[in-house]
C-alpha cells in the first residue's frame, strides 16, 4: 500500500521508511517544517532543525524514495507552544511530545497523508498495533524494547488514527534498528537520539515562557502547608510538582515542591513524604477501545514516561474523566502529565493529570 513516513532526520523513521520500502510498499517521506529556519527562532532545533530536514533528505535518497517538505509551523505553534507556555503559567507541566505526536503527526499529517492517496502514516515510534480477534478493534501496545518503549506518548490516538498508523520499528531494539540502519548504508545510523524537547534545546523553559509572554509578573511566596512563608518566587512557571532543586529557601530538611496555586501566586513546599498520593483524577480521558467502560478495571498506571507501572484500579467518570486509586503511595503525581493505563503491554488508555 501506499504509506506516508514522517520522516524526521533521525534513526527510527529512517529505519522505519526503509523496511516499508523493502516490503514492496509505495512509500512517500514527509519531513515536517515546524518552526522558522531562517533564524527568527535560533534558539529551536534539537530535533525537526534544518539540519535533521537535510538528513531525512539525504535517506530519502539513498533509498529511491520520493521526500517533501510540509510547513507546520502554524499548527506547531497553536497546538504545541501555545498549550506548553499556557500549562506552564496555570502550574502544570505539560508534555509536548504527547500532543505533537496526537495533534501533528497523527492528525494534521493523517490529512495531507490522504491527499497523496496514502492508505497509512508511519513513524519511527516504538509502540506496535494489534488487531482485537473478538471486537475487531484496533490494539495499541507497548514496544517490543521496554527500553525505548514510547507508548506512554500514543495514548490519545483514536481508533480512527490507530487504523491507519504504522510502526515498522516497534518489534526492535535501539540497537537492532541501527543494525538495519547500517545495512541499508543510511547516512544516519549512528545519528545520537534527541533527549530534549526541540524548542527548549538548553532546557530552561522558564527563559523560554519569559521571551514568550513577556508581559509576565508572577512573583510570589514559597510557604510551608501551615501557610508559613519560607521565601520568594519569580514565578509558578519556574517550579513543577516533585522539583527540589533551585527553590532558593533555608529549612532544617530538604524541601520539595508540593502543589502550585497559580492563582494566589504560591508554591506550597514540604518534605519528601508529603508528596505521596493514592489518588488522582485526570480529564480528557481517552479509552482505546471506544467507549468507557461501565466497571472499574484493574490496571497498571503509569504517571511519567519513565515511571515504574504501579498496580492501580481505574474508574471511569462523567465528563470524560477518570479517576485513578493506586493500591500503594505513589510519588510525585503531577497535573499536566498523562496518566496511561496498562493491562500488560496493551495501553487500556489514559488522559490528562489534573
Amino acid at each position: 500500500m501506499r504509506v506516508v513516513v514522517a520522516m524526521s532526520g533521525g534513526v527510527d523513521s529512517s529505519v522505519a521508511a526503509a523496511l516499508l520500502a523493502e516490503t514492496g510498499h509505495d512509500v512517500i517521506g514527509l519531513s515536517m517544517q515546524l518552526y522558522d529556519q531562517s533564524g527568527g527562532e535560533s534558539g529551536y532545533g534539537s530535533c525537526c532543525s534544518l539540519a535533521d530536514l537535510h538528513d531525512a533528505g539525504r535517506v530519502a535518497r539513498r533509498l529511491n524514495i520520493p521526500h517533501y517538505i510540509v510547513n507546520f509551523e502554524r499548527e506547531f505553534q497553536r497546538t504545541v507552544v501555545k498549550n506548553f507556555v499556557d500549562e506552564y503559567i496555570a502550574g502544570r507541566t505539560p508534555i509536548p511530545c504527547a500532543h505533537c505526536n496526537s495533534d501533528l503527526k497523527f492528525a494534521t499529517l493523517l490529512d495531507r497523508a490522504m491527499a497523496y492517496g496514502a492508505e497509512g502514516v508511519a513513524t519511527g515510534h516504538y509502540a506496535r498495533i494489534d488487531t482485537d480477534p473478538q471486537t475487531g478493534l484496533r490494539v495499541l501496545l507497548r514496544g517490543a524494547d521496554a527500553a525505548k518503549d514510547q507508548s506512554y506518548f500514543l495514548f490519545s490516538l483514536t481508533q480512527e488514527q490507530l487504523s491507519r498508523a504504522v510502526f515498522p520499528v516497534g518489534h526492535l531494539s535501539k540497537d537492532a534498528v541501527r543494525d538495519v540502519a547500517r545495512r541499508f548504508g543510511l547516512p544516519v545510523a549512528e545519528k545520537p537520539d534527541s533527549q530534549e524537547i526541540c524548542f527548549v534545546p538548553d532546557g530552561d523553559y522558564a527563559a523560554f515562557i519569559d521571551k514568550k509572554r513577556g508581559d509576565l509578573d508572577e512573583g510570589g511566596a514559597i510557604v510551608s502547608q501551615s501557610g508559613a512563608v519560607l521565601g520568594r518566587h519569580g514565578g509558578v512557571h519556574r517550579f513543577t510538582v516533585g522539583q527540589r532543586k533551585g527553590l532558593g529557601i533555608a529549612a532544617a530538611e530538604p524541601m520539595y515542591v508540593l502543589q502550585l496555586r497559580p492563582s494566589e501566586r504560591t508554591v506550597v513546599v514540604g518534605p519528601r513524604p508529603e508528596l505521596e498520593r493514592t489518588t488522582l483524577t485526570a480529564s480528557e480521558v481517552n479509552w482505546i477501545a471506544g467507549p468507557s467502560p461501565a466497571e472499574r478495571l484493574r490496571i497498571t498506571a503509569q504517571i511519567r514516561h519513565r515511571h515504574q507501572p504501579a498496580a492501580a484500579t481505574v474508574r471511569a467518570l462523567d465528563g470524560n474523566r477518570a479517576e485513578v486509586r493506586f493500591d500503594s503511595p505513589v510519588t510525585a503525581i503531577t497535573p499536566g502529565q498523562a496518566v496511561v493505563f496498562y493491562d500488560g503491554d496493551v495501553v487500556v488508555g489514559g488522559g490528562w493529570i489534573d
